[in-house]
């Protein structure tokens, strides 16, 4: 009875350490996929700034993100699907079968690899921004330069304005990231999934990026700023825009479901019963 009992004891504690080995490697996973997004994303913004348009444009921007996007999804994949972003994580967990146990963690790592991806860019391009500003981190103005790492609202843009534009963004990027990777559907062959998902975001960005940068992501956006805040920038961050930076973090969580249910509603949950099941 003993011997069964140490037997069973060690069998489910070795099943705990698998459980952790494997949360350790999707974490690790959505750091680096998350952080390959950001350097790439941050990158490009820093080029034309700093270069005062020079080295860049706005569509050389939207291209470069979308690349970004489609660069992360390959690193993180063949882990975790690559989520890259909070609202997919929240919304595969309250649309699809995702465990919610995972939620915290999954945005964590991603904030984490968003904000360090961060701080890479700035280390590249430190003189860069010396030379641009002489030193002094400004939010806004002619020599602001915290855009290019978060997203900050037009000057006509309301708060109200902005969480519509984010909810409808993250909407959009939902509906469509569902019937990509819909079975039933039209789903890319091979592995050009990412490559489709990357060129939806260029759409996004050149369709819905005049606002507010189209965020669509609270760990694109946040981990970012959280950066800028100890790096020279301050708390101004946070209290610019009307205290704007809530808007990129609440307006995806609730776009991500939204988008799912609208794809659910309208096309997934209206195929005939065999391809259903």
């Amino acid at each position: 009875m003993c011997a069964a009992w140490v037997a069973l004891n060690a069998h489910n504690l070795k099943l705990k350490d698998m459980n952790r080995d494997t949360l350790k490697r999707e974490l690790l996973a959505e750091f680096l996929g998350t952080f390959t997004l950001i350097a790439f994303g941050a990158g490009v913004v820093a080029q034309n700034v700093l270069s005062k348009g020079e080295n860049g444009s706005y569509i050389a921007i939207n291209i470069a993100w979308g690349i970004a996007v489609t660069l992360g999804v390959y690193v993180a994949g063949g882990v975790t699907g690559a989520h890259l972003n909070p609202a997919v994580t929240f919304a595969l967990a309250a649309r699809r079968d995702f465990a919610w146990s995972k939620v915290l963690p999954y945005s964590i790592a991603q904030i984490a690899g968003a904000f360090t991806a961060s701080a890479v860019v700035f280390l590249v391009y430190r003189e860069a921004f010396n030379a641009f500003d002489g030193g002094i981190r400004a939010i806004s103005g002619q020599l602001g330069t915290a855009g290019i790492f978060a997203t900050y609202p037009g000057a006509h843009l309301s708060t109200a304005g902005g969480l519509i534009d984010q909810i409808v963004g993250t909407a959009l990027l939902m509906i469509v990231i569902s019937a990509i990777g819909d079975v039933r559907n039209m789903p890319p062959s091979g592995n050009l999934g990412p490559l489709f998902v990357g060129l939806l975001v260029i759409a996004i960005g050149m369709a819905f990026g005049f606002n507010a940068g189209y965020a669509i992501n609270p760990a694109r956006d946040l981990g970012p700023r959280l950066f800028t805040a100890v790096a020279g920038w301050g708390g101004g961050v946070f209290t610019a825009g009307n205290f704007w930076f809530w808007v990129p973090i609440v307006g995806p969580l609730i776009g991500g479901p939204l988008g799912v249910v609208i794809y659910d509603l309208f096309v997934g949950k209206r195929f005939p019963p065999a391809q259903n099941g």
